[in-house]
């Protein structure tokens, strides 16, 4: 990555700063900063070199704002990166019940992935966690 600083706007004449930097906004809780790009035509499903969307970086980061906020513009909630991962799975292991909240609210599929959310819950002792699991919308 360029010395751009993390706060400063890229130009925009390298498509891939430009993608770095915005995901680099989900890792940050950015939700209102992506909600305005995505207003403006950014990718709601970009993702990074190993296929980590805005929205499972934002989910591993702990900020369910911005899962919130990319799911109603049409983000993956399921999706699974490379490595088998979702980001319910990602909340559930980094421990942020309100993410795993929202994902289950928004319909997030705890039997996905590889381990699913439910054993990662298990394996980390968390039925806090597994019982959020439980709560999906009908």
């Amino acid at each position: 990555m360029s010395d751009v600083p993390s706060s400063a706007v890229p130009s925009g004449d390298d498509p891939v700063e430009l993608a770095h930097w915005l995901l680099d906004r989900a890792r940050l809780g950015e939700a209102a900063r992506l909600a305005e790009y995505a207003d403006h035509g950014m990718p709601v499903d970009l993702t990074d070199a190993r296929g980590n969307t805005l929205l499972l970086l934002g989910a591993y980061h702990g900020h369910a704002e911005v899962v919130r906020v990319l799911a109603a513009r049409g983000a993956d909630v399921d999706v699974v990166n490379d490595r088998g991962q979702t980001p319910l799975a990602g909340a559930v292991f980094k421990g942020y019940a309100d993410v795993v909240t929202a994902l289950v609210e928004l319909g997030a599929d705890p039997d996905l992935g590889s381990p699913t959310a439910r054993a990662t819950a298990a394996f980390f002792e968390r039925p806090d966690l597994a019982a959020l699991l439980d709560r999906r919308p009908s």
